[in-house]
């Protein structure tokens, strides 16, 4: 099984997206989390840090410019969306990488007191 570790630069960004309002509360995370072809057009037109700022896991090992260095995304690449954390949540610790988890269980904590949730 993959090892993962906490990528704080995507914390920190979460954490701005939140202050700054770009967040969507209710949505089907299926539905909108990020395809591959929508991954490669953010690609074209960004950098891997930027592109890394959307997921909350580096994968332990992994080269550095590469999709399979990170795991855990919680946006659209637009837009933080609740529904997003709450499947970063459950996937990590369904799967026991619990500094994700928690990771991703402040930042939602930290939306829904900023929201009134």
């Amino acid at each position: 099984m993959a090892k993962y570790e906490v990528n704080e630069a995507a914390v920190e960004y979460a954490k701005q997206l939140i202050e700054s309002r770009q967040y969507v509360l209710d949505s089907e995370w299926g539905a909108v989390q990020p395809n591959a072809e929508a991954q490669n057009k953010y690609l074209e037109r960004h950098s891997w840090e930027e592109y890394g700022r959307w997921h909350l896991g580096l994968t332990v090992g992994a080269g550095e410019d590469t999709k399979g260095r990170f795991a855990f995304g919680y946006g659209d690449l637009r837009r933080l969306h609740r529904s997003g954390l709450i499947a970063c949540v459950y996937r990590a610790s369904e799967w026991r990488h619990k500094e994700v988890e928690l990771a991703a269980h402040e930042l939602l904590q930290l939306l829904d007191a900023k929201t009134g949730q």
